[in-house]
């Protein structure tokens, strides 16, 4: 910009940096705003998977200790188990039978044959408690404390679904990209009557300032995914393992190991 100045004599020293500040105040409250509305998605994701290991851990106590049956205890919170996978897969739009095969074997592939496996989960763990109710192994009190953990765990995958099916509207990214692309292009003529040669340093500060902010509320706005600061998702799934494993007695798988702080 400095070299165009001089090879066409152009006097730049009437612009200042006042409007550049005002468009920059504007920008930032837009970023702020869709900041602040990612982080919303990503902590209520967090908080929802949060309870998920909350309400298999008070499943796990609850039907060890009202269902007599240890192959039906068993079978129910594999199913469990089974629903955290199919959970996973659904909200990252991946193939998860094979992982929630290890729990229930063949099952696993028909339950994918329906529109919501992990719905189907929560349908097959209700009927294995009423089957339990109607032979007289569970009582009507106990029955309620299990169908109460299935409702909450349905509401938690509701909640999940809602996240993953409701993005931030458009209209705001394209309004951040577009003023952000438009304040840096025209910013080197309010800076060049003040900074100099360095109008390209602090050109470059400023920008990946803004399209740092609006990079990183990209990342977070679909807390699902794959990437570095998404949910570990896997690493929750494994919490859930271990928490139905011990409560059942047996070995429970090791934790993911984390590779760079990334359990997912």
């Amino acid at each position: 910009m400095l070299v165009v100045a001089r090879q066409f004599h152009l006097d730049l020293g009437v612009f200042s940096i006042a409007p550049f500040g005002l468009v920059g105040v504007t920008l930032s409250i837009y970023l702020s705003f869709r900041n602040n509305a990612a982080y919303d998605r990503w902590w209520e994701a967090r908080k929802l998977w949060g309870a998920l290991v909350f309400e298999i851990r008070n499943l796990a106590r609850a039907t060890t200790s009202l269902i007599p049956d240890r192959a039906e205890q068993r079978a129910l919170l594999m199913e469990a188990l089974a629903f955290c996978h199919f959970l996973r897969g659904q909200l990252r739009k991946i193939d998860s039978v094979k992982d929630a095969g290890a729990f229930i074997d063949a099952e696993a592939e028909r339950a994918a044959n329906f529109a919501n496996p992990a719905d189907e989960m929560v349908r097959r763990m209700g009927w294995r408690a009423n089957a339990q109710r109607r032979g007289g192994e569970l009582d009507a009190i106990g029955f309620r404390i299990l169908d109460e953990r299935l409702a909450s765990i349905t509401a938690i995958q509701a909640g999940c679904e809602r996240i993953a099916g409701t993005p931030l509207p458009f209209a705001y990214t394209l309004l951040v990209h577009r003023t952000a692309y438009i304040v840096c292009l025209l910013l080197p003529i309010g800076l060049i009557s003040t900074t100099g040669w360095a109008t390209p340093l602090f050109t470059a500060l400023i920008a990946y300032t803004f399209f740092g902010l609006d990079g990183l509320s990209e990342e977070i706005e679909d807390p699902f995914g794959t990437e570095a600061n998404d949910l570990a998702l896997d690493g929750l799934c494994r919490v859930c393992e271990i928490s139905v494993f011990e409560a059942l007695g047996e070995t429970p798988p090791k934790m993911i190991p984390a590779e760079k702080f990334y359990f997912s």
